[in-house]
């Protein structure tokens, strides 16, 4: 199962490592013996992307990527290891496809001839103001 991002790129399911461990949360005396959260470990910095496409996912995910630019996602909501694996999965394939979209284009704009207008209006106004209350303590 590969995760698929924007632009036909595909990022192989086998360089994603899973890592069990026990979860706090739902489950009384279950928590205590079985090993049901999941964290998915995948090291961004390895991934053979086009070079664009991994400078991009290594600047936006950057606040959740450890010193070893490891990416790490972890699950633990539910009592059982399937369900926390396919939620982590989930949360991972959306933080990639999300991270690996192009940002939009800025279309410059300018600003209308009223607004130019209104912002000189209200330059005249306020100098006006001052300059009433300047005569009046003179």
């Amino acid at each position: 199962m590969a995760i698929q991002l924007p632009g036909g790129v595909e990022v192989p399911s086998d360089l994603v490592e899973a890592e069990y461990s026990r979860a706090s949360g739902p489950g009384g005396q279950h928590v205590n013996k079985t090993e049901t959260r999941v964290t998915l470990r995948l090291d961004v910095g390895a991934l053979d992307l086009p070079s664009v496409l991994k400078a991009r996912l290594l600047r936006r995910l950057e606040p959740r990527l450890t010193k070893d630019g490891v990416l790490l996602v972890s699950a633990d909501a539910h009592r059982e290891r399937g369900r926390n694996t396919a939620e982590a999965w989930q949360r991972l394939t959306a933080l990639l496809t999300e991270a690996a979209k192009p940002p939009k284009l800025r279309r410059p704009t300018r600003p209308s001839r009223g607004a130019k207008e209104r912002r000189l209006q209200d330059k005249r106004r306020q100098s006006d103001k001052k300059r009433q209350r300047r005569e009046k303590f003179e």
